[in-house]
């Protein structure tokens, strides 16, 4: 379906502190420009090294129209590469996750070493060369152990910035010391940007989430103080101070746990900040215990929250002492979304000894079925003529203004050539 209003009106008109008009939601047109402007020429988030941790490992992801292969090589770099055979077009590797020696094509065998290079093509005849035919590359780059992928020439130089003041925050927990022991593969049945806006926000938890609210404080996303009664207020002041004292204990442990928000006026927009927990505080899970005995890295404290992590356009992030759990969002079409939940534990960790692994993945699993079900209730009400945008809570929903900010920006650049200014913030008295 098509916008009956032209998409440059649409975005010139994007009413701040509100939801974005219908379109925006539900227009294949849209969805298009989605493609080509953000998810074509931003970083996105695909995975983590312990997804290719040995040379010949190799995973395979699509990003819209696009298959991506990403190998690791004899040398242990990472390299990315359109999964497109340069003989016809066929896909080289079809499984999400293969171990190889070289890149075969299954149709008529072209060979590719793991650099991409074309090392062998029958019946090619002596004048053909196959160094004009190799495997067409994709940026690829670790930021601490999390595998980003960009598919235009030039990517975004800015996650240069994002590395260097996420690894502090990351390094403890030693991402590619982990492996990856549980993955699911979830279809949401509304656009993208649903999902993306349902991350940002906490006001839907209580109610939703009965798993997640168990470990995870409500407030650490914004409340309005003048609307609690007497109980939860004081929940609310026993969050704060358990924050304030878990901060200065982590940041007097070496561990980087202030807030650092991006989200809106950088290119490659992030967020972090290190949550505490409720209960035990150790890690997100029904009892808020640790769910593996073997902690990462070289920590030795149980109880160090949940770290969290957010980039635009794709994907969020926590990090336990623990585990760590990851979440990538890849558009389908203009109303389904994939989402990809991956779950990581310390390399050494034994299933049945150290961890079980439904303790380990029970609220997360049930967290991201109870958040579908509320993305295909918005996208459908989205879907009807009496929809129109409705007004954010100031006090719990400006991380999704700051996702709706961005978006309109990335587009008014590239769709209308413009130059979005950031926003003026102002700080409150």
């Amino acid at each position: 379906m098509s916008s009956p209003v032209p998409v440059e009106t649409l975005i010139r008109r994007r009413k701040p502190g509100h939801s974005l008009e219908a379109p925006f939601y539900t227009s294949r047109e849209i969805f298009d420009l989605d493609m080509d402007v953000i998810f074509g020429r931003h970083w996105i988030f695909v995975g983590v090294d312990p997804d290719v941790p040995e040379p010949g490992d190799v995973m395979t992801v699509d990003i819209g129209k696009s298959p991506i292969l990403i190998v690791r090589g004899d040398d242990m770099e990472l390299r990315a590469f359109h999964n497109v055979c340069r003989h016809r077009g066929a896909r080289i590797v079809l499984d999400e996750k293969a171990t190889v020696g070289n890149l075969v094509c299954r149709y008529h065998q072209w060979t590719y070493g793991l650099e991409g290079d074309l090392m062998f093509a029958e019946h090619m005849g002596k004048d053909f060369d196959t160094k004009c035919h190799g495997l067409k590359p994709v940026h690829v780059r670790s930021v601490s152990g999390l595998l980003f992928v960009c598919l235009a020439e030039n990517p975004p130089k800015d996650i240069d910035d994002l590395a260097a003041e996420m690894a502090p925050y990351l390094a403890p927990h030693d991402i590619r010391n982990c492996k990856v022991v549980a993955t699911t593969s979830l279809i949401e049945e509304g656009n993208w940007k649903i999902t993306m806006e349902n991350n940002r926000e906490c006001y839907h938890c209580v109610g939703n989430h009965p798993e997640l609210t168990i470990p995870l404080f409500e407030y650490g996303f914004g409340f309005s103080p003048d609307e609690l009664d007497d109980e939860r207020r004081a929940h609310a002041e026993r969050y704060e101070q358990l924050r304030r004292d878990s901060v200065a204990r982590w940041e007097a442990c070496g561990l980087p746990s202030g807030e650092i928000d991006h989200l809106a006026d950088r290119v490659t927009g992030y967020r972090t900040e290190r949550l505490v927990l409720d209960g035990e505080g150790e890690s997100h899970t029904m009892d808020t215990k640790v769910a593996s005995k073997k902690l990462l890295g070289n920590l030795t404290d149980r109880k160090l929250g949940g770290l969290h992590f957010w980039t635009q356009p794709n994907s969020w992030h926590h990090f336990m002492s623990d585990h760590i759990v990851t979440f990538s969002v890849l558009p389908l079409d203009e109303g389904r979304t994939l989402l990809r939940t991956k779950w990581l534990v310390h390399k050494d960790a034994v299933e049945g000894v150290d961890y079980d692994l439904e303790n380990l993945t029970s609220v997360w699993i049930a967290t991201n079925q109870q958040d579908a079900d509320l993305v295909e209730m918005a996208h459908k009400g989205a879907e009807s003529p009496a929809y129109e945008p409705g007004p954010y809570s100031p006090f719990t929903e400006g991380l999704v203004e700051k996702f709706c900010e961005w978006y309109i920006g990335r587009l008014t650049e590239h769709h209308l050539g413009e130059k979005k200014d950031a926003p003026v913030r102002v700080a409150a008295e």
